[in-house]
C-alpha cells in the first residue's frame, strides 16, 4: 500500500473533460429538477416528518428492584434520573466504538512499513485506557441499577454518528494519516462528551463518580494532544516525501 498522497488519473473535477463543460453547464440550465421548488419546500417537508416523527427510543425502566427504588427516591428529589441514564448509555456506546476504532488503526499499523514504534505503543495504551473507561461506566449504570446492555437513545444517536469514523479507518484504502484525522474526530467527539458527563452528574447530585470521570477525561485529553500531533507528523511526513 502507498501511504503518500500522490498525482494520478482522478477523473472526478470538471477541468479533465473542458470540452464537455460547456454542454454539460447547458444541460444543468435547460433541463429542470425532476420534482419542483427550492431549499425553503425542502425545508418545510423535513419539517413536517420532524413534526410527525416518534422519539428514536426510551431509556429503559430498570429490571430490577434496587433500580426501581433508586428512580423513585430521585424522582421524589426532582431529579431526572433517566438523562443521566441515558448519557452514560452514550458514553457506554462510544468507548465501545472506540476500542474498536483504536483496534482498527492498529491493524493498519501492522500492514504498514516505516511505522514509528513510540506511536504503535500509544495507540495500544490508548486502546486498553477507552476499554477501562468502558467498564467504568458500565460500573456506573450497574450501581445506578439501570442495565448496561440496553442500547438508550443518546447511545443509538451515537452509534449511527461514528459509524462513519469506523468506516473511514476499516477502509484498507485509506492512509494512516487519513486514518489519525479520523480518530481525531472521535477524540474531539469523545473529551466534549465526558465534559458534559461530569457536569451532569453534579447537576442531578451524583458527585461520588466526578473523580473517576474527571480521570478519565484527563486521559482522554491526552488521547486528542498525542493523536493531533500525530496527524500533523504524518502529514508533513507526507509533504516531505513529495519534495
Amino acid at each position: 500500500m502507498n501511504k503518500h498522497t500522490q498525482l494520478g488519473m482522478n477523473r472526478t473535477g470538471i477541468q479533465m473533460s473542458p470540452l464537455d463543460t460547456a454542454k454539460l453547464k447547458n444541460i444543468a440550465a435547460e433541463v429542470p429538477p425532476d420534482v419542483g421548488g427550492n431549499s425553503d419546500v425542502l425545508a418545510a417537508f423535513r419539517g413536517k416528518f420532524v413534526a410527525d416523527a416518534e422519539p428514536i427510543g426510551s431509556v429503559p425502566v430498570p429490571g430490577n428492584l434496587k433500580g426501581l427504588v433508586g428512580t423513585a427516591m430521585e424522582k421524589l428529589t426532582g431529579h431526572h434520573i433517566e438523562v443521566l441514564v441515558d448519557k452514560l448509555g452514550e458514553r457506554l456506546a462510544f468507548e465501545r466504538t472506540g476500542v474498536r476504532l483504536y483496534e482498527a488503526i492498529l491493524a493498519k499499523t501492522s500492514a504498514l512499513e516505516d511505522i514509528s514504534e513510540p506511536l504503535v505503543q500509544a495507540l495500544r495504551r490508548f486502546r486498553n485506557e477507552e476499554l477501562v473507561h468502558f467498564e467504568l461506566v458500565k460500573s456506573v449504570l450497574l450501581q445506578l441499577g439501570a442495565d448496561p446492555t440496553a442500547q438508550t437513545p443518546c447511545a443509538d444517536a451515537a452509534g449511527v454518528a461514528s459509524s462513519g469514523i469506523l468506516k473511514a479507518i476499516t477502509d484498507p484504502r485509506t492512509t494512516l494519516a487519513q486514518s489519525l484525522d479520523a480518530l481525531l474526530a472521535a477524540e474531539l467527539i469523545d473529551n466534549a462528551g465526558w465534559e458534559l458527563l461530569i457536569k451532569l452528574a453534579g447537576h442531578v447530585d451524583h458527585t461520588e463518580w466526578i473523580e473517576q470521570f474527571q480521570l478519565a477525561l484527563k486521559q482522554e485529553a491526552h488521547h486528542l494532544a498525542t493523536v493531533r500531533l500525530y496527524v500533523e507528523n504524518e502529514i508533513l511526513r507526507d509533504s516531505a516525501a513529495l519534495r
